[in-house]
């Protein structure tokens, strides 16, 4: 997606546009915080302490299709059998910060 912005330097005024994914449009620095206050009870280091075959590491999410960060979103707003649905605790943008911090982790093995 093409984003404009108008970018102004005294009376120098400059077109830009930014291309944007979910990837860099997401504030992963946030998305651990809101892991940590909302996640972290169920799964510690990416792991899952109700149901131990449903972690939030990498060979998992690609197993369970659950790999990218729109996927990751999609599971966060909406639950899936013992995880509940966040849509009404988090906004959209904290939950797209949230799938990316998880999709980094997953990525870095959760170091």
């Amino acid at each position: 997606m093409k984003r404009w912005f108008i970018v102004g330097w005294g009376a120098l005024m400059v077109w830009t546009h930014v291309l944007t994914s979910p990837v860099l449009a997401a504030d992963t620095a946030n998305g651990a915080k809101l892991f940590e206050v909302h996640c972290v009870g169920c799964h510690v280091n990416g792991g899952n302490i109700i149901r131990r075959n449903k972690t939030l590491k990498l060979k998992t999410l690609e197993r369970n299709k659950v790999n990218t960060i729109d996927a990751i979103a999609t599971l966060v707003a909406n639950g899936k059998a013992n995880m509940s649905a966040y849509k009404d605790r988090l906004t959209q943008p904290e939950i797209e910060d949230v799938s990316a911090y998880v999709l980094e982790q997953a990525n870095k093995g959760w170091r």
